[in-house]
């Protein structure tokens, strides 16, 4: 079965990003449906993932990352209003045994993702 799992690295501090709200969003023919929403945990990380086992579909999904609430709990200074409300990076997941992680390395004025493993 697959599994998708996500973590945020704050660049700005240096460290992973705990409590970074995410949602999962499936897209299907058009519509935005929320199917998972979580933050992350003291390391950075959504554990449990955010699909895995019996919950997990293939599909194209949006994850959606709330920056800049993440920076303003952090002290983070940032543009007001803030400039990086938030991250959303639309993927597809087509293996049904996959194992998608997405791992987002996030600042208040950007954010850098890719396929981890």
């Amino acid at each position: 079965m697959g599994r998708l799992a996500a973590s945020v690295l704050d660049s700005v501090n240096g460290r992973p990003a705990a409590g970074v709200r995410i949602e999962l969003y499936r897209i299907d023919s058009g519509s935005r449906v929320r199917v998972a929403a979580t933050q992350t945990n003291a390391i950075g990380r959504t554990e449990p993932a955010l699909m895995e086992g019996d919950s997990f579909r293939t599909g194209r999904y949006e994850l959606e990352f709330a920056l800049a609430e993440y920076f303003a709990t952090q002290g983070t200074p940032q543009a007001d209003p803030p400039f990086l409300q938030a991250a959303v990076l639309r993927i597809e997941l087509s293996e049904p045994d996959g194992d998608y992680r997405v791992p987002l390395i996030a600042s208040p004025w950007g954010f850098n993702t890719y396929r981890g493993s």
